[in-house]
């Protein structure tokens, strides 16, 4: 019985976990594009049902604990572009469009080749920019609303230092209480409790396609679909990557005309169901996903009352629990935009237009940073690439070197280091496209 009830049990923490630890960033980003409440509960019901149906068909076919998730960074992308052109309809046009692009990068490799080819200093700058936003609210709200603010933040430090995993659920748990107990009673007489489906009508328009649906496509690989698959082989499966990626496609396009904005593999807490912790047996773990993923679509069941509840809140009260969530993905982030020092210019600009939130032309920061950081990247590695210094005919006697050790291989210089693999020294290209540990460290979100 213990073996049996051990992965439902992970499965339901893992559900848990990651729907208190983020939907509050769903929520923010689909008001942020123009959403009404009503439609943001829809898309968060939406993303729960698609996650869940997602990883209930993988799971059941390739036996394989593939959790899924909604797309923690897009969401972010959606709060930080703000409102599109065109309002709603447009930005679930996007919606529909990246879910497409999902899609096909899982029936045509070489468009998954095309994401992997961004260089991973460009993608993580990209990502933190895109983040940074959301993770300044704790601090405005410790200045704005200190009253509810305090408490938050001290229980997300405290829980943080001695059961991280429950730190941001933690926090959100402070949050409401501190919203009940500063809201008269009568708050949410007229609110919709339960959610209902509200399906728009997709429109589209360029800008939306370059600013929001190329961005939150790019985002949602780079930061939550590749890394996902890499906690995956780390803990020692060979997932089926086309068939994850058309699932969780095809399921974002149902999804997108009533609110939801992506469905992906989770990255963080694909580890509370591919780990040793769900069952000691790794063919048993995929039980774990699918309660999981059960779990996460009768969660999407709540997502009225827990729109009802954000509304009441000061909306820098619900960015700052959603801050505290994307930390750590901020974190990650950084570290992997700083890492190489050749393209350390080209992501501190990639980072700056993208977190500045300008637009142009209707399109988004995420896009322009994304732009401005490759062309910099391109300026260093042609002016790295000039013409080499002459050498002299001959050179003077010099102190004989010592023989290369046998190990070596022809030609190699024990005695200073060699060149390297091809592309090392300038900005690599790496398929997650941000850092990704099987520990869920990566830099995405749930």
């Amino acid at each position: 019985m213990a073996g049996r009830s051990q992965p439902v049990l992970a499965g339901v923490v893992t559900a848990l976990v990651g729907f208190a630890s983020s939907f509050t960033v769903v929520l923010a980003g689909l008001r942020a594009v123009g959403a009404s409440d009503a439609q943001a509960a829809s898309g968060l019901l939406a993303v729960c049902v698609a996650s869940g149906a997602s990883a209930v068909w993988l799971g059941l076919r390739h036996r394989i604990p593939m959790s899924i998730a909604w797309s923690t960074p897009g969401a972010a992308l959606l709060v930080a572009t703000g409102a599109v052109p065109g309002g709603w309809p447009v930005a679930v046009g996007a919606f529909l469009v990246s879910g497409v692009l999902i899609v096909a990068a899982g029936l045509f490799p070489a468009l998954g080749r095309a994401v992997a080819a961004i260089p991973r200093p460009i993608a993580g700058a990209m990502l933190a920019g895109v983040l940074l936003p959301l993770c300044t609210a704790p601090v405005r709200a410790l200045v704005e609303v200190p009253r509810l603010a305090v408490p938050v933040v001290l229980a997300w430090l405290l829980l943080h230092r001695f059961a991280r995993r429950w730190a941001v659920p933690g926090a959100l748990v402070v949050a409401v209480a501190a919203i009940a107990l500063t809201t008269p009673v009568t708050g949410l007489g007229g609110a919709r409790l339960l959610p209902a489906v509200e399906l728009t009508a997709p429109a589209w328009s360029v800008s939306a396609l370059i600013g929001l649906a190329l961005p939150l496509f790019l985002v949602t690989m780079a930061a939550q679909n590749v890394p996902g698959m890499a906690v995956l082989v780390g803990y020692g499966y060979r997932p089926p990557f086309g068939a994850a990626l058309r699932a969780t496609g095809l399921t974002t396009v149902v999804a997108a005309p009533a609110g939801g904005h992506a469905v992906n593999l989770a990255a963080i807490t694909a580890a509370l169901a591919a780990g040793p912790d769900a069952h000691p047996d790794p063919d048993r773990r995929w039980i774990a996903s699918v309660t999981a993923g059960i779990g996460l679509a009768l969660l999407g069941l709540g997502a009225g009352a827990a729109t009802a509840l954000v509304a009441l809140a000061p909306p820098v009260l619900i960015e700052a629990v959603a801050g505290l969530a994307l930390l750590g993905a901020l974190a990650t982030a950084l570290t992997s935009a700083l890492a190489e020092p050749a393209a350390r210019e080209a992501a501190v600009v990639t980072f700056v237009v993208t977190a500045s939130g300008v637009t142009l032309v209707g399109v988004g920061g995420a896009f322009w940073g994304l732009v401005a950081g490759g062309v910099m990247l391109l300026l260093f590695r042609t002016r790295s690439a000039g013409p080499a210094a002459p050498q002299p005919a001959s050179e003077p006697p010099t102190e004989p070197r010592p023989a290369p050790a046998a190990s070596d291989p022809p030609g190699s210089d024990s005695g200073s280091p060699g060149p390297g693999p091809a592309g090392s020294g300038s900005p690599g290209v790496d398929p997650v496209g941000v850092a990704s540990s099987p520990s869920g460290g990566q830099a995405g979100g749930h």
